[in-house]
């Protein structure tokens, strides 16, 4: 088996009628590839993980005390 990796102009119409059609003849798969996650996702993923005890509030400077 083979994999194939396609860098096409979605706006082209006509590219995305052929990739479509080709698509529809059912004899190949698409796989998409993995959501890369933001540090946001991750920093939460970490929490939940246990692979953070203890997290820094904010450091006080001569504004908050």
């Amino acid at each position: 088996m083979a994999t194939i990796t396609l860098d096409y102009d979605a706006r082209n119409v006509q590219a995305k009628r052929a990739l479509d059609s080709f698509l529809d003849m059912g004899f190949v798969k698409v796989h998409s590839s993995p959501k890369k996650k933001t540090g946001l996702e991750r920093a939460f993923e970490d929490v939940e993980k246990g692979r953070v005890t203890f997290i820094n509030g904010p450091k006080k400077n001569k504004f908050n005390g």
